[in-house]
């Protein structure tokens, strides 16, 4: 029980930390990848507003309140689900490593991607997927990997204390 009790308020923080990185730094490739592949930032970033406004909000482009501020909320939820999904697999690393925060971003990037682009029904993907290229998708993916191995990296000096 202690165990549980002293591993609590370090999961909470890489969750925290991991989903405020990789949410941001993913949020940024979208609006980035969305403003290449269709000349418009938000084109990219407004989608997963089709969670709760329906598929229309795919295409919007304009930035409002009603779609980019939901849709930012959307995904930044998704991204701290993510991020503790990342906690708890770094929790059970008996040696946690620079190499293996970088090996277990990638794992977790590329189970979300999957459950994302293939698992879940088509009302929870993420929507954007409908708007940007491969290699825009693989930018966004691979932003929110590093934003995961940033926060696992920076809690190893942490986690001795």
């Amino acid at each position: 029980m202690a165990m549980t009790l002293s591993r609590s308020p370090g999961l909470f923080t890489l969750a925290l930390s991991g989903g405020m990185l990789a949410g941001a730094a993913s949020a940024l490739a979208l609006a980035w990848r969305g403003r290449v592949d269709n000349g418009l930032p938000s084109s990219g970033i407004n989608a997963p507003s089709h969670w709760i406004l329906g598929d229309a909000a795919i295409y919007q482009d304009g930035v409002s309140l009603r779609h980019t501020l939901l849709a930012l909320g959307v995904h930044q939820a998704s991204s701290m689900l993510w991020s503790t999904i990342f906690g708890v697999v770094r929790q059970q690393r008996r040696q946690p490593t620079t190499a293996n925060a970088l090996s277990d971003a990638v794992a977790v990037t590329a189970l979300a991607a999957w459950v994302d682009l293939r698992a879940v029904p088509h009302r929870l993907t993420p929507g954007f997927q409908e708007r940007l290229s491969t290699p825009s998708l693989s930018w966004v993916y691979g932003s929110f990997a590093a934003g995961l191995a940033l926060a696992g990296i920076a809690s190893l000096g942490r986690d001795s204390e």
